[in-house]
């Protein structure tokens, strides 16, 4: 097919710039309220469940959701839509496990949870640690996407594509804080689900709105294997093995748990996943139509052409379906899409090392909120310069696959020590560091190892570790390490907190 992409467009033009001036008004807004660390970080604790349902569906809904998931079900058919399926089933378990314990429990980050009982250096340590591996994993999924987006609508080169995203976040979370990445991510919830609802029934449309009638029209191109499991992961314990990453890396996710200190109180972050999860579900049934939809109409070899990952499927489909206005539209959105979820992992990031680190474990606490501040600014500069750098070397790659990766380190490093730290009285901070570390660093090294990185990047011709995706090994070890350590280790100061943090847990006494 014909396109336009690559080649800068009046509309295309005009819809970034449109967002862009949008989402610099709502940071100019929310910088004349960010004055305290309460408000760079958690925007004052006053959003409110809808809104702040909508920010979760906004920080979680990434490029990977949009472009990635096109992309995987457009190229490799029905197996691409097992990462709609697992990066929705872990809401439930965020709702039932973590969500209420971890807005009593927690101030700013994650680890004020795991360490609350705990002794609060070598534990923020490791948790800034297990918080900016799995962020970086992430950022550079959204990076990559981005770079490939503007790239192909402006005719910019990848580096410079990568470079403007990265100086636009900047200015949402060095000069606007939560508030500002709050509403940003509300503004791109909104457009990514209007934009997707309208190319999914623009879609049907062709279809006479039958569904069946497209995948009728996918096996007739691509034979009735691009309906049937198989497509993208072939050996069972892999397809588990993601699955679990998939399902429990939301529950150790950073730029996520985050999110739940932006509320009044725990009602609240209840009902923020609940909204949150209603979004989600939606935007996940509708998506793999639009990469059915561009496997069927666009054709895989068009999409090929243009970006050898399938990153451009969507807005190839929005073009065709829709014209140059409509992929003009589709791509701003796409942007806003990237430029949010950035901002969060940015903020996220900031605040594992400046709260995590240089307030906690090198300050011991007593930083003054000015300090605090210019600290977490600084941090966000040295985020977003690394986000950008990584960008930059992992040109080309699949984001939905890497963001699978991303939940890989969350669910092994993060999700075991704050689970443990919630419901075990005898759990200690060397169980704590230990499985934080042992979780990190096997994730990581199993990544490494395998077929992912070991052949696809280093081109060697065998993986020394087999799977693709390490969760179902990294996991289990961390919560092993974690509990042979504290079986091994006794902290007397932390078993007798268990009681006051079980009163806080379920009570709300003394959560601010």
């Amino acid at each position: 097919m014909q396109t336009t992409l690559g080649t800068p467009t009046p509309s295309a033009i005009v819809f970034f710039l449109v967002i862009v001036a949008l989402t610099l008004a709502v940071t100019y807004w929310a910088a004349r309220r960010t004055r305290s660390t309460r408000e760079f970080y958690a925007a004052g604790r006053s959003i409110g469940p809808l809104q702040n349902g909508l920010a979760l569906a906004g920080d979680y809904m990434s490029a990977a959701s949009f472009l990635g998931i096109a992309g995987l079900v457009a190229l490799r058919g029905y197996d691409g839509m097992i990462y709609a399926t697992g990066w929705l089933v872990g809401w439930p378990a965020l709702m039932f496990l973590i969500a209420e314990p971890l807005r009593n429990l927690g101030k700013f980050t994650f680890a004020d949870v795991v360490a609350f009982r705990l002794r609060q250096a070598p534990v923020r340590v490791a948790s800034a640690f297990g918080a900016m591996l799995t962020l970086l994993f992430y950022v550079l999924a959204q990076m990559v996407g981005a770079g490939n987006l503007i790239r192909l609508m402006f005719g910019l080169s990848y580096e410079w594509a990568v470079l403007s995203v990265g100086v636009v976040m900047l200015a949402y979370v060095l000069f606007g804080g939560m508030l500002a990445t709050t509403w940003v991510q509300i503004i791109k919830a909104v457009l990514l689900l209007l934009g997707v609802s309208l190319l999914t029934g623009l879609v049907l449309w062709q279809f006479h709105f039958s569904p069946g009638a497209l995948y009728a029209s996918v096996a007739r191109q691509y034979g009735q294997a691009a309906l049937e499991p198989g497509g993208l992961v072939t050996d069972p314990v892999d397809a588990v093995s993601l699955g679990i990453a998939l399902m429990l890396g939301l529950l150790g996710l950073p730029h996520i748990l985050m999110r739940f200190y932006t509320v009044p109180d725990a009602k609240a972050a209840r009902g923020s996943v609940l909204y949150a999860t209603g979004f989600i579900a939606y935007f996940y049934l509708i998506i793999p139509i639009v990469g059915f939809g561009a496997a069927a109409l666009v054709g895989r070899d068009a999409i090929r052409a243009i970006d050898a990952g399938g990153n451009m499927a969507a807005p190839l489909l929005a073009e065709l379906l829709g014209g140059t206005p409509f992929l003009g539209f589709i791509a701003a959105v796409a942007f806003a899409t990237i430029l949010a979820v950035v901002a969060g992992l940015t903020l996220a990031g900031a605040s594992a090392l400046s709260h995590d680190i240089f307030t906690h474990a090198i300050r011991k606490g007593h930083a003054s909120e000015h300090e605090q501040i210019r600290i977490a600014r600084f941090a966000t500069v040295g985020f977003g310069i690394g986000a950008v750098v990584l960008g930059m070397l992992f040109k080309g790659q699949n984001v939905a696959f890497m963001v699978g990766l991303a939940f890989a380190v969350a669910c092994s490093a993060n999700f075991p020590p704050l689970l443990l730290s919630i419901v075990w009285r005898r759990f200690n901070t060397a169980g704590a560091v230990t499985s934080i570390l042992s979780g990190a660093v096997l994730s990581l090294l199993l990544i490494l190892l395998s077929p992912t990185v070991w052949v696809d990047v280093l081109h060697y011709p065998a993986a020394v570790f087999p799977l693709r995706n390490p969760a179902i090994v990294s996991m289990p070890v961390s919560f092993l390490c974690g509990i042979a350590a504290s079986l091994l280790t006794r902290e007397p100061d932390a078993e007798v907190r268990f009681d006051d943090e079980k009163l806080r847990t379920y009570l709300g006494i003394g959560a601010e």
